[in-house]
């Protein structure tokens, strides 16, 4: 009968101790997401309207609420991937703009079938809903576009529950091969 190997035995079992602190952390990170989702549901419901935010914690704190700007300077045109109310693909058309004090904005006009379908916009007043990026969604569309999908926190995905279960089941996997291959050393 073989010796159960030292230096072999140690690395799987901090490997496993590893992996399996990282499935922890993961449903931890599990209750972080759910309660941030639960406070962008709540953001949503809320009518009162909000300044467009001015920083990064602002525009954390803001997403999914109501909001308004206005665009002193249309600095450039574009479009993304996007769908419209009715759920369609198609082209999310973009403006970014400059704000009186300077301050930059992403402001999602409308939707088209066509890329490029709103390069005539040249700013004004904008309502809406901030969206992650930040973005502002209008809302009502803008430069006689279809209504873009509002944003919806329902969308964004939380999947920490099944990481943490992977990690665990990499840990199980790594013992039950290593406990084989230490029954296949002995009987060697």
């Amino acid at each position: 009968m073989r010796r159960i190997p030292v230096i072999a035995t140690l690395l799987v079992l901090v490997a496993v101790g590893f992996m399996i602190a990282l499935g922890f952390w993961q449903l931890g990170r599990l209750r972080e997401k759910e309660a941030l989702l639960a406070h962008y549901a709540g953001a949503q419901h809320q009518a009162k309207e909000v300044d467009w935010p001015r920083d990064a914690k602002g525009q954390a704190d803001l997403l999914y609420r109501h909001a308004r700007l206005d665009c002193a300077a249309v600095t450039g045109h574009s479009s993304i991937a996007g769908r419209n109310a009715k759920g369609e693909s198609g082209a999310a058309q973009t403006a970014d703009c400059t704000l009186a004090d300077g301050t930059k904005a992403l402001v999602v006009l409308g939707w088209s079938r066509l890329p490029m379908a709103a390069g005539g916009w040249s700013g004004g007043e904008v309502q809406g809903v901030i969206a992650p990026g930040p973005r502002l969604v209008a809302a009502p569309p803008l430069a006689g576009l279809e209504a873009n999908a509002i944003p919806d926190p329902a969308e964004i995905p939380n999947n920490h529950f099944a990481y943490a279960v992977q990690w665990f089941v990499f840990a199980a996997t790594a013992l039950v091969i290593y406990g084989l291959a230490l029954r296949k050393r002995r009987a060697t």
